[in-house]
Protein backbone atom coordinates (compact mmCIF):
# COMPACT_ATOMS: atom_id res chain seq x y z
CA UNK A 1 0.00 0.00 0.00
CA UNK A 2 1.40 3.38 -0.68
CA UNK A 3 1.84 6.19 1.45
CA UNK A 4 -1.14 8.25 -0.21
CA UNK A 5 -3.93 5.17 0.12
CA UNK A 6 -2.37 5.13 3.48
CA UNK A 7 -3.17 8.73 3.83
CA UNK A 8 -6.28 8.48 1.98
CA UNK A 9 -7.63 5.99 4.50
CA UNK A 10 -9.39 6.80 7.65
CA UNK A 11 -8.21 6.37 10.80
CA UNK A 12 -10.30 4.63 13.34
CA UNK A 13 -11.35 7.99 14.95
CA UNK A 14 -11.89 9.67 11.51
CA UNK A 15 -14.03 6.85 10.42
CA UNK A 16 -15.83 7.17 13.97
CA UNK A 17 -16.48 10.76 12.98
CA UNK A 18 -17.49 10.43 10.19
CA UNK A 19 -20.37 7.79 10.97
CA UNK A 20 -21.16 9.69 13.62
CA UNK A 21 -24.63 11.67 13.22
CA UNK A 22 -23.58 14.86 13.54
CA UNK A 23 -20.83 14.96 10.84
CA UNK A 24 -23.09 13.79 8.40
CA UNK A 25 -25.33 16.68 8.93
CA UNK A 26 -22.33 19.45 9.09
CA UNK A 27 -21.38 17.85 5.50
CA UNK A 28 -24.76 18.31 4.37
CA UNK A 29 -25.13 21.59 5.34
CA UNK A 30 -22.01 22.76 3.62
CA UNK A 31 -23.66 20.75 0.55
CA UNK A 32 -27.02 22.44 0.63
CA UNK A 33 -25.22 26.29 1.48
CA UNK A 34 -23.26 26.05 -1.59
CA UNK A 35 -26.35 24.88 -3.81
CA UNK A 36 -28.31 27.85 -2.26
CA UNK A 37 -25.22 29.64 -3.53
CA UNK A 38 -25.15 28.43 -7.00
CA UNK A 39 -28.68 29.06 -6.96
CA UNK A 40 -28.91 32.64 -5.94
CA UNK A 41 -25.70 33.05 -8.30
CA UNK A 42 -27.39 31.65 -11.29
CA UNK A 43 -30.53 33.77 -10.86
CA UNK A 44 -28.42 37.13 -10.74
CA UNK A 45 -26.50 36.40 -13.21
CA UNK A 46 -29.22 35.14 -15.95
CA UNK A 47 -31.61 38.24 -15.11
CA UNK A 48 -29.02 40.27 -16.05
CA UNK A 49 -27.99 38.56 -19.25
CA UNK A 50 -31.73 38.47 -20.53
CA UNK A 51 -32.02 42.48 -19.55
CA UNK A 52 -28.34 42.94 -21.23
CA UNK A 53 -29.96 41.38 -24.46
CA UNK A 54 -33.50 43.10 -24.33
CA UNK A 55 -31.56 46.38 -23.94
CA UNK A 56 -28.92 45.38 -27.02
CA UNK A 57 -32.69 44.63 -28.88
CA UNK A 58 -34.45 47.98 -27.87
CA UNK A 59 -31.72 49.88 -28.66
CA UNK A 60 -31.69 48.02 -32.32
CA UNK A 61 -35.31 49.23 -32.01
CA UNK A 62 -34.48 52.67 -30.84
CA UNK A 63 -31.87 53.18 -33.37
CA UNK A 64 -34.80 52.69 -36.57
CA UNK A 65 -36.52 56.14 -36.83
CA UNK A 66 -40.35 55.70 -36.48
CA UNK A 67 -41.98 58.39 -38.97
CA UNK A 68 -45.18 59.26 -40.26
CA UNK A 69 -45.79 58.97 -43.83
CA UNK A 70 -48.16 60.46 -46.92
CA UNK A 71 -48.93 60.37 -50.63
CA UNK A 72 -48.50 63.77 -51.85
CA UNK A 73 -51.83 65.29 -52.62
CA UNK A 74 -52.56 66.70 -56.21
CA UNK A 75 -52.59 70.32 -56.67
CA UNK A 76 -55.77 72.14 -57.57
CA UNK A 77 -56.23 72.89 -61.55
CA UNK A 78 -56.44 76.64 -60.39
CA UNK A 79 -53.93 78.44 -58.30
CA UNK A 80 -55.68 81.09 -55.51
CA UNK A 81 -53.61 84.00 -55.16
CA UNK A 82 -54.56 86.80 -52.94
CA UNK A 83 -53.55 90.31 -53.12
CA UNK A 84 -53.68 93.74 -50.90
CA UNK A 85 -56.34 95.85 -52.92
CA UNK A 86 -57.05 99.56 -53.10
CA UNK A 87 -60.58 100.17 -53.35
CA UNK A 88 -61.41 103.97 -55.25
CA UNK A 89 -64.48 105.27 -56.30
CA UNK A 90 -64.95 105.03 -60.11
CA UNK A 91 -65.07 108.49 -60.71
CA UNK A 92 -63.95 110.80 -58.26
CA UNK A 93 -63.24 114.57 -59.05
CA UNK A 94 -62.28 117.91 -56.81
CA UNK A 95 -64.98 120.70 -58.10
CA UNK A 96 -64.22 123.97 -58.43
CA UNK A 97 -65.36 127.27 -59.13
CA UNK A 98 -65.10 128.83 -62.78
CA UNK A 99 -66.11 132.27 -61.62
CA UNK A 100 -64.71 135.44 -58.90
CA UNK A 101 -67.12 136.20 -56.09
CA UNK A 102 -68.42 135.37 -52.74
CA UNK A 103 -70.16 132.07 -51.82
CA UNK A 104 -73.96 132.83 -51.62
CA UNK A 105 -75.35 129.22 -50.01
CA UNK A 106 -74.60 125.82 -50.39
CA UNK A 107 -77.19 122.97 -50.85
CA UNK A 108 -75.52 119.74 -50.01
CA UNK A 109 -73.22 118.63 -47.35
CA UNK A 110 -70.93 115.02 -46.73
CA UNK A 111 -72.44 112.11 -47.23
CA UNK A 112 -75.17 113.72 -49.15
CA UNK A 113 -76.08 111.69 -52.72
CA UNK A 114 -76.46 113.64 -55.83
CA UNK A 115 -77.20 113.74 -59.44
CA UNK A 116 -76.14 114.89 -62.06
CA UNK A 117 -77.01 118.41 -62.62
CA UNK A 118 -78.31 119.16 -59.33
CA UNK A 119 -77.40 122.59 -57.78
CA UNK A 120 -74.81 122.41 -55.09
CA UNK A 121 -74.11 126.05 -54.56
CA UNK A 122 -74.29 129.35 -55.51
CA UNK A 123 -71.76 131.90 -55.89
CA UNK A 124 -72.79 136.00 -56.06
CA UNK A 125 -70.46 138.06 -58.89
CA UNK A 126 -71.09 141.81 -58.67
CA UNK A 127 -68.51 142.30 -60.93
CA UNK A 128 -68.57 139.85 -63.44
CA UNK A 129 -72.56 140.82 -63.68
CA UNK A 130 -71.14 145.09 -64.03
CA UNK A 131 -69.03 143.57 -66.58
CA UNK A 132 -71.48 141.71 -68.55
CA UNK A 133 -73.54 145.19 -67.94
CA UNK A 134 -70.56 147.11 -69.44
CA UNK A 135 -69.82 144.35 -72.40
CA UNK A 136 -73.48 144.28 -73.13
CA UNK A 137 -73.28 148.49 -73.88
CA UNK A 138 -70.33 147.90 -75.69
CA UNK A 139 -72.20 145.64 -78.39
CA UNK A 140 -75.03 147.91 -78.49
CA UNK A 141 -72.69 150.80 -79.40
CA UNK A 142 -70.56 148.46 -82.16
CA UNK A 143 -73.64 147.49 -83.67
CA UNK A 144 -74.95 150.85 -84.24
CA UNK A 145 -71.24 151.69 -85.66
CA UNK A 146 -71.96 149.06 -87.93
CA UNK A 147 -75.41 149.91 -89.24
CA UNK A 148 -74.11 153.27 -89.66
CA UNK A 149 -70.96 152.18 -91.46
CA UNK A 150 -73.07 149.69 -93.70
CA UNK A 151 -75.89 153.08 -94.51
CA UNK A 152 -72.54 154.99 -95.78
CA UNK A 153 -70.56 152.28 -97.85
CA UNK A 154 -73.98 151.44 -99.69
CA UNK A 155 -74.54 155.54 -100.07
CA UNK A 156 -70.55 155.45 -101.21
CA UNK A 157 -71.47 153.12 -104.07
CA UNK A 158 -74.34 154.67 -105.14
CA UNK A 159 -72.67 158.06 -105.85
CA UNK A 160 -69.53 156.15 -107.45
CA UNK A 161 -72.24 155.03 -110.03
CA UNK A 162 -73.03 158.84 -111.19
CA UNK A 163 -68.82 159.81 -110.75
CA UNK A 164 -69.45 161.96 -107.72
CA UNK A 165 -67.15 160.09 -105.09
CA UNK A 166 -63.68 158.90 -106.09
CA UNK A 167 -63.12 154.98 -105.52
CA UNK A 168 -60.81 155.86 -103.09
CA UNK A 169 -63.35 157.30 -100.64
CA UNK A 170 -65.64 153.89 -101.78
CA UNK A 171 -62.94 151.84 -100.98
CA UNK A 172 -62.69 153.72 -97.40
CA UNK A 173 -66.28 153.59 -96.66
CA UNK A 174 -66.52 149.59 -97.39
CA UNK A 175 -63.55 148.80 -95.06
CA UNK A 176 -65.33 151.36 -92.04
CA UNK A 177 -68.18 148.92 -92.92
CA UNK A 178 -66.02 145.73 -92.48
CA UNK A 179 -63.81 147.00 -89.54
CA UNK A 180 -67.31 147.44 -87.91
CA UNK A 181 -68.72 144.27 -88.54
CA UNK A 182 -65.71 142.45 -86.99
CA UNK A 183 -66.01 145.19 -84.00
CA UNK A 184 -69.65 144.07 -83.57
CA UNK A 185 -68.53 140.10 -83.63
CA UNK A 186 -65.73 140.92 -80.93
CA UNK A 187 -68.19 142.48 -78.49
CA UNK A 188 -70.90 139.77 -79.24
CA UNK A 189 -68.46 137.10 -78.18
CA UNK A 190 -67.10 139.74 -75.29
CA UNK A 191 -70.85 139.42 -73.79
CA UNK A 192 -71.28 135.51 -74.62
CA UNK A 193 -67.99 135.15 -72.11
CA UNK A 194 -69.54 137.08 -69.70
CA UNK A 195 -72.74 135.08 -70.02
CA UNK A 196 -71.02 131.86 -69.44
CA UNK A 197 -69.23 133.22 -66.57
CA UNK A 198 -71.85 134.18 -65.08
CA UNK A 199 -73.59 131.17 -65.64
CA UNK A 200 -70.81 129.90 -63.21
CA UNK A 201 -72.72 131.39 -60.73
CA UNK A 202 -74.44 128.08 -60.10
CA UNK A 203 -72.24 124.87 -59.20
CA UNK A 204 -73.75 121.38 -60.38
CA UNK A 205 -72.70 118.36 -59.84
CA UNK A 206 -70.92 116.53 -63.33
CA UNK A 207 -72.10 113.08 -61.99
CA UNK A 208 -74.25 110.57 -59.97
CA UNK A 209 -72.32 110.14 -56.65
CA UNK A 210 -71.68 111.09 -53.09
CA UNK A 211 -70.04 114.34 -51.87
CA UNK A 212 -66.92 113.26 -49.59
CA UNK A 213 -65.70 116.93 -49.00
CA UNK A 214 -66.99 120.30 -48.48
CA UNK A 215 -64.60 122.59 -48.14
CA UNK A 216 -66.48 125.95 -48.16
CA UNK A 217 -68.88 128.18 -46.72
CA UNK A 218 -71.92 131.06 -47.11
CA UNK A 219 -69.34 134.34 -47.28
CA UNK A 220 -66.60 132.58 -48.38
CA UNK A 221 -64.59 134.27 -50.80
CA UNK A 222 -64.30 132.29 -54.34
CA UNK A 223 -61.03 132.21 -56.68
CA UNK A 224 -61.90 130.92 -59.97
CA UNK A 225 -59.86 127.91 -61.08
CA UNK A 226 -57.76 124.95 -59.44
CA UNK A 227 -54.51 127.37 -58.59
CA UNK A 228 -54.48 126.27 -54.73
CA UNK A 229 -56.36 123.93 -52.80
CA UNK A 230 -58.49 126.16 -50.90
CA UNK A 231 -60.58 127.23 -53.73
CA UNK A 232 -61.57 123.20 -54.04
CA UNK A 233 -65.37 123.69 -53.11
CA UNK A 234 -66.66 120.21 -52.95
CA UNK A 235 -65.45 116.67 -53.92
CA UNK A 236 -67.41 114.43 -55.29
CA UNK A 237 -67.18 110.19 -55.81
CA UNK A 238 -69.48 107.82 -57.74
CA UNK A 239 -69.21 104.24 -55.62
CA UNK A 240 -72.28 102.64 -57.64
CA UNK A 241 -69.19 100.76 -58.72
CA UNK A 242 -65.85 100.85 -57.24
CA UNK A 243 -62.33 100.43 -58.48
CA UNK A 244 -60.12 98.08 -56.69
CA UNK A 245 -56.55 98.02 -58.00
CA UNK A 246 -54.36 94.65 -57.34
CA UNK A 247 -50.41 94.08 -58.49
CA UNK A 248 -50.34 91.00 -59.62
CA UNK A 249 -46.45 89.31 -59.62
CA UNK A 250 -45.11 88.76 -62.71
CA UNK A 251 -45.43 85.19 -62.29
CA UNK A 252 -48.94 85.20 -62.68
CA UNK A 253 -49.30 87.56 -65.45
CA UNK A 254 -50.33 85.74 -68.15
CA UNK A 255 -53.42 84.32 -66.02
CA UNK A 256 -54.51 87.27 -65.37
CA UNK A 257 -56.91 88.05 -67.89
CA UNK A 258 -60.13 90.20 -68.39
CA UNK A 259 -63.57 88.87 -66.91
CA UNK A 260 -61.85 86.64 -64.48
CA UNK A 261 -63.83 86.72 -61.26
CA UNK A 262 -62.47 87.86 -58.01
CA UNK A 263 -63.21 87.47 -54.41
CA UNK A 264 -63.02 90.11 -52.05
CA UNK A 265 -62.79 90.41 -48.02
CA UNK A 266 -62.84 93.52 -46.21
CA UNK A 267 -62.11 93.54 -42.30
CA UNK A 268 -65.37 95.19 -41.05
CA UNK A 269 -67.18 92.63 -42.70
CA UNK A 270 -65.84 89.14 -41.17
CA UNK A 271 -66.82 85.75 -42.94
CA UNK A 272 -68.58 87.84 -46.34
CA UNK A 273 -66.96 87.83 -49.69
CA UNK A 274 -67.99 90.28 -52.51
CA UNK A 275 -68.04 89.39 -55.89
CA UNK A 276 -65.77 91.60 -58.75
CA UNK A 277 -64.28 90.92 -62.12
CA UNK A 278 -61.09 91.97 -63.67
CA UNK A 279 -61.95 94.35 -66.24
CA UNK A 280 -59.00 95.73 -67.36
CA UNK A 281 -55.08 95.51 -66.84
CA UNK A 282 -52.01 98.08 -67.54
CA UNK A 283 -50.24 95.51 -70.45
CA UNK A 284 -47.28 96.40 -68.89
CA UNK A 285 -44.83 94.98 -65.98
CA UNK A 286 -43.75 97.44 -63.67
CA UNK A 287 -39.98 98.08 -63.44
CA UNK A 288 -39.89 98.58 -59.36
CA UNK A 289 -42.29 96.03 -58.21
CA UNK A 290 -41.75 93.73 -60.82
CA UNK A 291 -45.99 93.69 -61.43
CA UNK A 292 -48.94 93.49 -63.32
CA UNK A 293 -51.23 96.61 -62.38
CA UNK A 294 -55.01 95.49 -62.89
CA UNK A 295 -58.60 96.79 -62.16
CA UNK A 296 -61.07 94.70 -60.32
CA UNK A 297 -64.49 96.08 -60.66
CA UNK A 298 -67.46 96.02 -57.50
CA UNK A 299 -70.93 96.44 -57.76
CA UNK A 300 -71.70 98.53 -54.94
CA UNK A 301 -75.41 100.17 -55.69
CA UNK A 302 -76.43 99.29 -51.94
CA UNK A 303 -73.26 101.42 -50.79
CA UNK A 304 -71.90 99.09 -48.35
CA UNK A 305 -68.81 99.75 -49.05
CA UNK A 306 -66.16 102.67 -48.68
CA UNK A 307 -64.09 104.20 -51.52
CA UNK A 308 -60.35 104.39 -49.84
CA UNK A 309 -60.41 100.83 -48.18
CA UNK A 310 -58.38 97.66 -47.57
CA UNK A 311 -59.40 94.69 -49.07
CA UNK A 312 -57.89 91.64 -49.81
CA UNK A 313 -58.24 89.91 -53.19
CA UNK A 314 -58.57 86.39 -53.75
CA UNK A 315 -57.85 85.69 -57.75
CA UNK A 316 -58.84 81.98 -59.10
CA UNK A 317 -55.87 82.08 -61.68
CA UNK A 318 -55.59 79.01 -63.92
CA UNK A 319 -52.57 76.92 -63.92
CA UNK A 320 -50.94 74.62 -66.55
CA UNK A 321 -48.01 73.37 -64.05
CA UNK A 322 -48.97 70.38 -62.63
CA UNK A 323 -48.24 70.69 -58.31
CA UNK A 324 -48.36 68.46 -55.46
CA UNK A 325 -49.03 69.82 -52.01
CA UNK A 326 -46.98 68.55 -48.83
CA UNK A 327 -47.70 69.33 -45.28
CA UNK A 328 -44.75 71.69 -43.96
CA UNK A 329 -43.01 69.71 -41.89
CA UNK A 330 -42.19 67.38 -44.31
CA UNK A 331 -39.33 69.97 -45.67
CA UNK A 332 -35.82 69.26 -44.94
CA UNK A 333 -33.62 72.39 -45.11
CA UNK A 334 -29.79 71.37 -45.53
CA UNK A 335 -27.40 73.26 -47.51
CA UNK A 336 -28.13 70.47 -50.29
CA UNK A 337 -31.13 72.85 -51.39
CA UNK A 338 -34.32 71.99 -50.38
CA UNK A 339 -35.40 68.48 -49.66
CA UNK A 340 -38.04 65.47 -48.44
CA UNK A 341 -37.73 62.70 -47.59
CA UNK A 342 -39.49 59.55 -49.05
CA UNK A 343 -39.89 55.53 -47.98
CA UNK A 344 -38.60 53.40 -50.66
CA UNK A 345 -37.68 49.50 -51.20
CA UNK A 346 -36.74 47.44 -47.60
CA UNK A 347 -38.02 50.47 -45.78
CA UNK A 348 -35.25 52.59 -46.83
CA UNK A 349 -35.11 55.97 -46.54
CA UNK A 350 -34.59 58.16 -49.56
CA UNK A 351 -33.61 62.06 -49.67
CA UNK A 352 -35.01 63.84 -52.94
CA UNK A 353 -34.33 67.67 -53.76
CA UNK A 354 -37.90 69.27 -55.15
CA UNK A 355 -38.95 72.72 -56.06
CA UNK A 356 -40.87 74.89 -53.99
CA UNK A 357 -44.25 76.81 -55.40
CA UNK A 358 -46.59 78.48 -53.03
CA UNK A 359 -46.57 78.79 -49.13
CA UNK A 360 -49.89 78.26 -47.90
CA UNK A 361 -49.34 78.41 -44.45
CA UNK A 362 -49.71 74.40 -43.32
CA UNK A 363 -49.23 73.28 -46.43
CA UNK A 364 -46.64 74.12 -49.56
CA UNK A 365 -46.70 73.18 -53.40
CA UNK A 366 -43.98 71.37 -54.57
CA UNK A 367 -43.84 72.06 -58.37
CA UNK A 368 -40.95 69.56 -59.29
CA UNK A 369 -38.85 66.46 -57.86
CA UNK A 370 -41.65 64.45 -57.02
CA UNK A 371 -44.61 62.37 -57.90
CA UNK A 372 -47.78 61.29 -57.09
CA UNK A 373 -46.91 57.72 -55.99
CA UNK A 374 -44.04 58.80 -53.71
CA UNK A 375 -44.51 57.89 -49.93
CA UNK A 376 -43.17 61.06 -48.39
CA UNK A 377 -42.06 61.14 -44.43
CA UNK A 378 -44.04 64.04 -43.10
CA UNK A 379 -42.03 64.35 -39.64
CA UNK A 380 -38.58 63.41 -40.83
CA UNK A 381 -35.39 63.43 -38.53
CA UNK A 382 -32.94 65.71 -38.50
CA UNK A 383 -29.99 63.47 -38.96
CA UNK A 384 -32.27 61.40 -41.73
CA UNK A 385 -29.87 60.52 -44.40
CA UNK A 386 -30.34 58.74 -47.70
CA UNK A 387 -30.37 54.38 -47.19
CA UNK A 388 -30.87 54.66 -44.04
CA UNK A 389 -33.81 51.83 -42.09
CA UNK A 390 -37.17 53.55 -40.81
CA UNK A 391 -40.15 52.28 -39.48
CA UNK A 392 -43.51 53.66 -40.66
CA UNK A 393 -46.38 54.21 -38.46
CA UNK A 394 -48.98 52.03 -39.31
CA UNK A 395 -52.31 54.19 -40.51
CA UNK A 396 -50.15 57.24 -40.35
CA UNK A 397 -50.85 60.50 -42.62
CA UNK A 398 -49.94 64.36 -43.05
CA UNK A 399 -51.49 67.40 -43.46
CA UNK A 400 -52.74 66.59 -46.82
CA UNK A 401 -53.02 63.30 -49.47
CA UNK A 402 -53.61 59.83 -48.30
CA UNK A 403 -53.25 57.96 -45.50
CA UNK A 404 -50.73 54.86 -46.20
CA UNK A 405 -52.08 51.99 -44.10
CA UNK A 406 -49.41 49.13 -43.16
CA UNK A 407 -47.50 49.34 -46.01
CA UNK A 408 -44.31 46.96 -46.75
CA UNK A 409 -41.62 48.42 -48.84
Amino acid sequence: MTASEESGRLSPEGQHAWDAPGGRRGLLGVVIALLIMGVVVIAGIVPRRRARAELKSETRELAIPSVAVVHPAPGAPQTQIILPGNVQAYSDSPIYARTNGYLKKWYVDIGGRVKVGQLLAEIETPEVDQQLDQARADLNTARANYKLSEITAARYADLLKTDSVSKQDVDNANGDFEAKRAMVASADSNVRRLEELQAFEKVYAPFDGVITARNTDVGHLINSGAGTPATELFHIAAIQTLRVYINVPQDYSQSARVRLKADLEFQEFPGRRFQGTLVRTAESIDVASRTLLVEVDVDNRNGELLPGAYAQVHLQVPTSVRTLELPVSALIFRSQGLQVGTVGKNSCAVLKSVSLGRDMGNTVEIVSGLSPDDVVITNPPDSLISGEEVRVVPGSQGATGSPVPNAEY
